[in-house]
């Protein structure tokens, strides 16, 4: 994964991973590592695989609804990161594309880079935390 800073007002940085590289575990030790409290990001790219879940509402927590591996365009990863407990935490939807046309979506678990990952990431002047939403059973961005 490589970074750089685009710009200083807001803080946005250019972040980019390779092939091989994991995205969630990536962007979490990327907040971790610059002190993220609050931000934004948006990407495109590819990936190898990638694991998507579905929030079940009953059982208040992330089922795992599809697993692919195959070369897949990555069209659309929107996300956020926010405070959880003192911890930056990553929240992002992902919508992927296989070569027949047809599209998967949902809460990213993991995905595998090939051959990029172009992500914007623009850090927010506002810190945004999460509390524990009774009804949902989430974490949820209380500003």
């Amino acid at each position: 994964m490589r970074e750089t800073v685009i710009s200083q007002n807001p803080k946005t940085y250019a972040i980019v991973f390779e092939t091989g590289e994991e995205i969630a575990e990536g962007l979490r030790n990327f907040a971790q590592e610059e002190c993220l409290a609050a931000a934004s990001f948006k990407a495109i790219g590819a990936f190898s695989k990638v694991e998507l879940a579905w929030f079940d509402w009953e059982n208040k927590t992330y089922k795992p609804s599809v697993e692919l591996s195959e070369q897949l365009e990555l069209l659309s990863l929107i996300g956020d990161i926010a405070l959880d407990k003192g911890k930056p935490v990553v929240h992002a939807h992902a919508v992927v594309g296989r070569k027949d046309g047809t599209a998967h979506g949902g809460h990213l678990l993991k995905a595998f880079v090939r051959p990029t990952c172009e992500i914007i990431l623009t850090e927010s002047p506002r810190h945004l935390q999460k509390e524990l939403d009774p009804k949902s059973g989430l974490a949820l961005i209380k500003p």
